[in-house]
Parts: structure tokens; C-alpha cells; sequence
């Protein structure tokens, strides 16, 4: 077998991808950690050999590069003025030539795992997404013009945790893709890691797809796009512990293999007949940890132990993902050692140890390895059959900023780039440039990634926009698109319309959204050729709203509410009246956001009734939100909080609330865009049976405001909280 045939057919594929100095994903032009790039360096120092330009911008995310242009996502600020953004630097240079920042809101993230995904960039239109740790979703130009953004947050309600995993984006054909547990309403009211992929012009979701089962946690797994016995597979890892594959241009689900009992981080890769797969926790057969593993990818449905052809159980891989030349498959561990593996038989043929910690993966180029790594050395390797031989080892400078505080060499987590003769790499201070001072690359030129047609009968049915968020009386134009049984796109069609828990009527793929001004959610379906294909709508009456619950069953909740039905939230009888009861609960959902309407609201005020239960001595939490800041009066400390990234402290303003359980009390938020660009957020709590108060104990003006954003209620509540009497309204 020759070894690096890899490399000459990555170049072929490359050019129906991207340029072939280009890096537009973290993970390289084929998203497998490789580039055909020649002729790079194979040692530098810090003191200028090989140094072409470094810049003081610390992070833990790759860099891409498209033309001229090297995009970095990471933090600017820090404590109340905390933000997340892109960087854009000329990549020759070394100069920033723009940047845009954006806020995290509604999120569980902490400060120093913000800004964990890399941005990916579009070969054709050369504009770059940014998937934030608020799971906000931004197109720009390559000039740094906003084009559209979605918020994920308020529209699926992603499972985001003190973790911070968040996974890179990727752009395929039309479609930008990304991925995040989710629980949204009907259907998708489970808590499940959900594919998400949006017209890359103009952000409109075309499909929506849960591979996986039950999430147990976030995950950064990156997606890769393989071709196998012909049909394009987009496969990753799960944060249910499976590998996963779907056909990229539908969604549709093709396999999983369950193989641990938690979330999957580490890529998938295939050579041929054979998927490569690998993790660092708990495997699901045994208590032994990781695991590192070849299966059969062209299998269907469920996998099991009979598509494994190989696996070395105790190699703990969790963090990062491995590389394939030729015949061999290189990985580095946790504990930072890079071990060398026979892909037809799992043997170990070497191990070198780089260090004791190990995030950042690896990156083959030129026959050679580039890697850094957490204890702050930046390596270049030769890897032989039988032996790894050290080029370049690098101690970098000692930490003054970024992810880390200790006295200790700018730590390494994230992987490198090639592009334009060079190797990029960032650490937690600093993004080098390392190759020749000069490259004869010229800008970005639009490269158009071509996608074979499809053939045969229609399999599957697609209905874009497939999740809408809309008004009473809107209009709304429908395109239904056909594919093959390969996923392969083939004509656009007419179709034969039905709806359900909709009232509207759809003509001539027209939807029209009957004008009541009540809030609904349902399916719109259509037929072609006996198969169906559906989009999801939820309608959201206007303001003001005055909701009671009287008009809806015991056990029912709004359909148009995202993420209540996952928290547990239901309309129930309590002292001879309707209200809404969050359920006990003593699971991940004791803690739940629950978004009510459109994320671009603004100046708006929300006031419901909150009345909390007590057990053991312990009372839960309980808020509000409008447009991004939620004020939450938090029972144990006896205290009225308004926030918007609640581990972000130095962004919250409280006050004293004492209040008991058992006992009706009511919350009031209001939210205001001031002329100058500031916003002002005002809060306050009182008893129920009691007048309103005249003063606000909180009062904030926010420097790095919120313009807009979802009404919203919360709940903190292990033994369970009620809500009543729900009002939003204009201010007035």
C-alpha cells in the first residue's frame, strides 16, 4: 500500500471545495486535519527564524483562511464589558483589518470557555459564519458587513452548561450547518443535539435533523463530509456517545454506533471502507475509559459490535482528533502523546510524547506533523513507519493574558492552519505566522463547490423555510425541493398541501397565516409522488398579552413556547385557579429558559406572578426575560437579580427581596432603548395582594446593550414554581 496517497486525491478534491492555499474550515479544506500544501516550514524560533509575523491576540479556537483574508473568533474585554467577536487580519501581514463583536446573553457559559468554535469560511461567496458560545449564528462579508444572524438561543433553546463546548460551523453546497442540543416545541420538544442547516445567503432554515438519542452533554465534535460507495455522508460525533452520519443535503439520518456513555469530541474520518472513530470516556460496554476505533461506514440504521472491525480499549482520546496518511492514523492522547496506528489492524506501531496535556489536534502537511500543546510547546514532527523524528520544538513565552493565569508558557489548545506557504497557530496570548516573510498567493477568488445531480424517483421531500416564526395573517412563499435516495438534490416541484395545528390555508405553495391573533404552532406538509415532506410554523399573536391560562387544559402548555415542555412546564390547578406549574424536577430541566416569542422584539415590559414551593429547607428561583435580560428572584439568597449572562457577575445588579414560600409575589422588567445607543433595564418585586411600588430596586444602564430579544420566563425549582397572570406589553 502507498503510504501518502492521501495527499495528491485531497488536492483533487480540494479544488471543488476551495483554493488550495485556503484553510476555510478548522479542520482544513477536506475537514480531515490535512492540506496538500508543500514546501512549509520545518523549524522556527521565537527569535525570527521563520517567524513571518505575530500578533497579540490570545484564544482557544483554530484560525481559518480564505484569500488574503485570516479569521479568528475569540473574547474582547473582560468582566462587564465581556464580549465575543471576529477577528479579521490580513494574512500576509499580520494586520487587523476589521473586527465585530457581539454579546453572549441567556447562557451558562463561563468567561473562559467563551469563543471555543471556529468560524468557517465560504469558498464561493467568501463569507465567513460565526457560531458564538451563545449560539448565536452570524453571517458576514469578508469585510466584516453583517448579513443575517440567527438567534439559536430563543428559537430552540440549546442545552448550553459550564462547559462551553460549542461545534464549528461548516458550509456545504448552499448550506451552513451547525449543531447543539436543543428542546423546542412539538415533536422536537425533547431534549436531543440537533443538526441545523440555513440557507448560507440568507439564513432561512431548510432542514432540521436528530441523528442521535438523548444528549449527555455539549459537544465540539467537528463534522466532516466523506463520500462512501458513492454516497456523501456528513458524519460526527454525538453527544449521546454516538458516531453519527446524515446525508448532508437533507438531514436525513443514515447510521449511529453508540460507543460511550458520554458526549463524543474527537472526529470521525474515513479512508475507503473503513471509519475511524475515538474517546475518552466511559466506554459503553465496560468501565474501562476510551477507546480508539475502526468501524463500517456503510452500513445502515443502528450499528453494533459486528461493524467494529478493530478497537484498542484504554486509549483515552477524548479532545483531539486524529489524522490518516496512507496507511497509518496518528492521535495524540490526553496525556499528550502521539501514537501511531495501523489502520488496517489497530497496532500501535510508535508512541512520542509531546507533554502532559493534551486539547489541540493535530495537523499533517508536507509530510510533516504540526502541533501545540497545553504545557505551551508548538512542535514540528516527522512521523516515520517505525519512529516520530522531532524537527522543531518550541517552548513559547510565558503567559501574560488569555485562558490562563498561571506562570506558565502560553498554553496551546487548539489546532493549527496551513495556508499560503505558511502555519498558523494560536496560543493563549498570541497567533503566530510561521513560514516565509513573503507568499506569492493572491487574494480570495470564488471557487463554486460542485454537487453531483441526482437521479431516479424523488426519496424525500423538503419544504423550506422548514421553521418559521411568524405572525397572524402573514404570507409566506414555500419551495419544495426533491431528492434521491443518495441525497442528491433533483428539480424542484409542485406539491399537494395539507396543514396541521395550523389555521391558515396554503395555494399555489403559498402559506397564508390566518389573521386570529392567537398563538398557535403546527406542520405544513407536503406530497409529491407519495412522499412527504413537512416545515414546522410558530405563530406569535402581537402585544400586549395578558395571559391567564384559563383558556387551556390542565396538563397542556402554549405549542407556540419553546423549550416548556422539556422543562417540565403545564398548566395546573392550584387553590381552585389555572396557572402555570413548572413540575418538580431533580434533573438538568430543574433548571429551564422557556422563550415565548420573536427574537427582535425590543421596548417592551414583562410582569407575571411567581409563587415558589419549599421543601427541606430549600427554596428555588424564579424570573422573567425581556429582550435578553432576565430578572430572577433567587429564593434561597432572598435577593431580586437582573442579568443577562449569569456567570458573567460583574453584569448583574441586585438588591435585597426577602419573600417567603407558598406566597404570591409579582415581577415586573422593562426594557428600554435609549437614543444614545445604551439600554436601560429597570426591575422590581413585590407581594401580590399588595399595590405596586413607585421606585425600581434595580436600574441599569447597559454600556454593550441588548437591542433586542425574546420574552421569556425561567425557572430554577427542584420542588417546583407556579406563574400567573403573564403580561407583555409595548412601554409606554
Amino acid at each position: 500500500m502507498t503510504k501518502h496517497w492521501t495527499l495528491p486525491l485531497l488536492l483533487i478534491l480540494a479544488m471543488h471545495t476551495a483554493a488550495g492555499g485556503d484553510w476555510p474550515d478548522w479542520r482544513g479544506p477536506q475537514r480531515d486535519g490535512t492540506s496538500p500544501e508543500k514546501n512549509l516550514p520545518a523549524k522556527w524560533s521565537l527569535s525570527g527564524e521563520n517567524l513571518a509575523w505575530k500578533a497579540s491576540y490570545g484564544g482557544r479556537s483554530t484560525p481559518v483562511v480564505l484569500g488574503d483574508r485570516l479569521y479568528l473568533q475569540n473574547t474582547a474585554e473582560s468582566g462587564a464589558k465581556e464580549q465575543e467577536r471576529i477577528l479579521c487580519f490580513h494574512a500576509d501581514t499580520g494586520k487587523l483589518l476589521w473586527e465585530y463583536r457581539f454579546n453572549l446573553f441567556q447562557s451558562d457559559v463561563p468567561a473562559h470557555r467563551v469563543a471555543w468554535a471556529s468560524p468557517a469560511a465560504d469558498p464561493e461567496t467568501g463569507h465567513v459564519y460565526v457560531f458564538g458560545g451563545n449560539n448565536l449564528l452570524t453571517a458576514l462579508t469578508k469585510d466584516g458587513k453583517k448579513l443575517w444572524e440567527r438567534s439559536i438561543t430563543e428559537e430552540f433553546s440549546p442545552f448550553t452548561t459550564h462547559g462551553g463546548r460549542t461545534v464549528s460551523p461548516i458550509v456545504d453546497g448552499n448550506l451552513v450547518i451547525v449543531s447543539t442540543p436543543t428542546s423546542t416545541w412539538g415533536s422536537q420538544g425533547n431534549r436531543a443535539q440537533r443538526f441545523i442547516a440555513l440557507d448560507k445567503k440568507t439564513g432561512d432554515i431548510l432542514w432540521i435533523s436528530t441523528p442521535g438519542g438523548r444528549p449527555y452533554d455539549t459537544s465540539y465534535s467537528p463534522m466532516n463530509i466523506v463520500t462512501v460507495k458513492g454516497m456523501r455522508l456528513l458524519v460526527t460525533g454525538g453527544s449521546d456517545g454516538a458516531a453519527l452520519a446524515m446525508k448532508p443535503q437533507t438531514g436525513e439520518p443514515v447510521w449511529k454506533l453508540v460507543v460511550a456513555k458520554r458526549g463524543l469530541n474527537t472526529g470521525i474520518l474515513v479512508r475507503g471502507d473503513t471509519a475511524f472513530l475515538s474517546h475518552g470516556d466511559e466506554n459503553l460496554d465496560i468501565n474501562e475509559m476510551g477507546m480508539i476505533a475502526a468501524f463500517d461506514p456503510a452500513a445502515k440504521g443502528e450499528l453494533g459490535k459486528q461493524h467494529i472491525k478493530w478497537a484498542v480499549k484504554g486509549f483515552l482520546a477524548g479532545y483531539s482528533s486524529a489524522v490518516i496518511d496512507g496507511d497509518r492514523l496518528y492521535q495524540v492522547d490526553n496525556g499528550s502523546g502521539l501514537h501511531a496506528f495501523d489502520v488496517e489492524t489497530g497496532r500501535q506501531l510508535w508512541k512520542q510524547s509531546l507533554g502532559t496535556v493534551q486539547k489541540a489536534s493535530i495537523v499533517l502537511a508536507d509530510g510533516k506533523i504540526y502541533v501545540g500543546t497545553e504545557t505551551g510547546k508548538f512542535y514540528i514532527l516527522r512521523p516515520h513507519a517505525d519512529r516520530c523524528e522531532v524537527l522543531s520544538e518550541v517552548e513559547l513565552p510565558i503567559s501574560k493574558q488569555g485562558i490562563f493565569s498561571q506562570k506558565v508558557p502560553e498554553p496551546v489548545v487548539a489546532g493549527a492552519a496551513v495556508a499560503r506557504g505558511r502555519v498558523y497557530f494560536i496560543s493563549s496570548d498570541t497567533l503566530y505566522a510561521i513560514g516565509p516573510k513573503k507568499t506569492t498567493d493572491g487574494p480570495w477568488k470564488p471557487v463554486t463547490q460542485t454537487l453531483e445531480p441526482g437521479q431516479g424517483p424523488p426519496a424525500w421531500v423538503q419544504v423550506t423555510p422548514t421553521e418559521m416564526v411568524l405572525k397572524p395573517g402573514d404570507t409566506v412563499p414555500l419551495r419544495v425541493r426533491l431528492f434521491d435516495a443518495q441525497g442528491r438534490f433533483l428539480r424542484e416541484d409542485k406539491a399537494a398541501w395539507s396543514l396541521a395545528g395550523l389555521k391558515g390555508t396554503v395555494t399555489d405553495g403559498k402559506l397564508a397565516v390566518a389573521p386570529d391573533k392567537v398563538g398557535q404552532a403546527g406542520l405544513i406538509k407536503a406530497t409529491v409522488a407519495g412522499v412527504t415532506g413537512e416545515a414546522r410554523a410558530r405563530v406569535i399573536p402581537p402585544l400586549p398579552w395578558n395571559e391567564t391560562f384559563d383558556s387551556y387544559a390542565v396538563g397542556t402548555v402554549p405549542p407556540q413556547w419553546v423549550s416548556a415542555t422539556a422543562g417540565r412546564f403545564q398548566v395546573a390547578e392550584l387553590d381552585g385557579q389555572k396557572v402555570l406549574e413548572k413540575v418538580p424536577n431533580e434533573t438538568l430541566f430543574k433548571r429551564t429558559r422557556v422563550f415565548l416569542g420573536p427574537a427582535d422584539w425590543s421596548n417592551y415590559t414583562v410582569e407575571a406572578d411567581i409563587r415558589i414551593n419549599e421543601k427541606r429547607r430549600q427554596m428555588g428561583d424564579a424570573g422573567i426575560v425581556a429582550q435578553r435580560y432576565t430578572l430572577v428572584a433567587f429564593g434561597n439568597n432572598q435577593r431580586l437579580e437582573m442579568n443577562s449572562w449569569q456567570p458573567e457577575t460583574e453584569r448583574a445588579v441586585s438588591a435585597p427581596f426577602a419573600w417567603k414560600p407558598n406566597t404570591w409575589y409579582r415581577l415586573k422588567l422593562r426594557v428600554e432603548n435609549t437614543a444614545d445607543g445604551k439600554t436601560r433595564i429597570r426591575g422590581k418585586a413585590w407581594p401580590a395582594a399588595d399595590p405596586e411600588p413607585d421606585g425600581w430596586p434595580i436600574d441599569r444602564v447597559d454600556p454593550i446593550p441588548n437591542r433586542q430579544g425574546s420574552p421569556g420566563i425561567f425557572g430554577d425549582a427542584q420542588f417546583g414554581v407556579y406563574y400567573d397572570n403573564l403580561k407583555v406589553y409595548p412601554n409606554q
